[in-house]
């Protein structure tokens, strides 16, 4: 059984929090960051370990259209396996993080990505992220309306907060 863990609450705490840094609901207009100082950072929300922190830089992943979101992962940090709604892309900015496909995460067998590395994620498909000794920035991009189903229900870092 899956847990719909509810992106869209993801959204909308982002969306009170402040962390978008641009309007994204026409996409109209240039967005342009700078550099990696100008990412406004906040805490994500509950359905991500305690200790990740989230900017959405582009668009509303709740709502239909592209988005891009960058998260924040510090060192020893497990996103425990989960599926998405739609596809989405991930580009790791800094850092390194380790990536295993499959409803159990299983260590052994997890790809090491270094900085630049890239991963595209089909819709549905089972996959859990970690951080070792060293923090990471990536880069989530993909269409809403997004959704973020932990595999294991007790898995739900919200249930613990």
């Amino acid at each position: 059984m899956r847990l719909a863990t509810g992106f869209a609450a993801l959204a909308a705490a982002v969306a009170l929090s402040g962390a978008a840094v641009a309007d994204s609901s026409a996409h109209k207009q240039m967005i342009a960051i700078s550099d990696a100082a100008a990412v406004q950072w906040k805490p994500a929300p509950a359905a991500l370990p305690k200790g990740i922190e989230i900017s959405v830089v582009m668009g509303d992943p709740e709502k239909p259209g592209p988005f891009a979101l960058r998260l924040r992962i510090p060192a020893g940090t497990t996103i425990a396996p989960h599926t998405h709604a739609t596809d989405e892309t991930v580009t790791l900015l800094s850092g390194s993080l380790v990536h295993d496909m499959g409803e159990k995460m299983v260590e052994s067998r997890g790809q090491a990505f270094g900085a630049g590395g890239f991963l595209y994620l089909p819709a549905l498909m089972p996959h859990s992220l970690w951080t070792k000794d060293e923090a990471a920035v990536i880069q989530v991009n993909g269409t809403g309306p997004f959704g973020l189903n932990y595999v294991n229900p007790a898995d739900d870092p919200s249930k613990a907060r």
